[in-house]
């Protein structure tokens, strides 16, 4: 597996190789510093700890420092782990766009964008109540959420209206479409979950 941290920067269209336009989501990915390399002997398992956007040492908590300290880097915001990581780093290397090339497939993974207190419908595309027979104040309702006699109760996990959105989202199987490793920019077809500026983590 191969891993990287990056931030939404927007969205626009690439031209493919036939003329026409492809939506594409352009995404900040790396340089990451490897801050610690686990291995099955010493942690019990593989995995590569990534380091993105550095941040003050004033904002950062002092076993951290003493962490980063270890590893010869200054604190980073964002900490992440990607296990199997494929090829090999070690403590303080930069894992850099150029792990990606233009065709392969990645998966994303963000968190989407926040929508408040929703209804039912918006939250979870329930059809609505009927808009005639003398039904007035029914239209975005729920309808029933349980029996009255028995059980005398809601069961858990009756949708209902709530707060909507701020959920880790993945998306699977998204194609990357170019790389630009002078600027730090991957371009991968469709949109990706959250808002601009938002985390993500991309791997392959």
């Amino acid at each position: 597996m191969r891993g990287l941290l990056g931030k939404k920067i927007g969205m626009t269209r690439v031209f493919n190789e036939a003329g026409l336009p492809v939506c594409a989501t352009v995404i900040e990915a790396g340089p990451c510093k490897v801050v610690q390399v686990k291995t099955e002997d010493k942690d019990g398992y593989n995995a590569v700890q990534l380091g993105f956007l550095e941040q003050m040492e004033k904002r950062t908590t002092k076993p951290l420092i003493g962490h980063f300290k270890k590893a010869g880097l200054s604190p980073q915001r964002i900490l992440k782990e990607f296990r199997d990581f494929e090829g090999e780093v070690k403590q303080g290397d930069d894992v850099s766009v150029q792990i990606f090339s233009a065709g392969e497939r990645v998966k994303v993974t963000g968190i989407s964008k926040g929508k408040g207190f929703t209804g039912v419908i918006k939250r979870h595309h329930f059809r609505g109540g009927p808009k005639t027979h003398g039904q007035s104040d029914r239209h975005r309702a729920p309808g029933s959420i349980g029996q009255s006699a028995y059980p005398k109760r809601v069961f858990k996990g009756v949708r209902m209206a709530g707060r909507s959105g701020v959920d880790r989202v993945t998306i699977r199987h998204m194609r990357v479409l170019k790389v630009i490793p002078e600027k730090n920019l991957i371009f991968v077809e469709g949109a990706v979950p959250g808002a601009r500026n938002g985390l993500l983590e991309i791997r392959a």
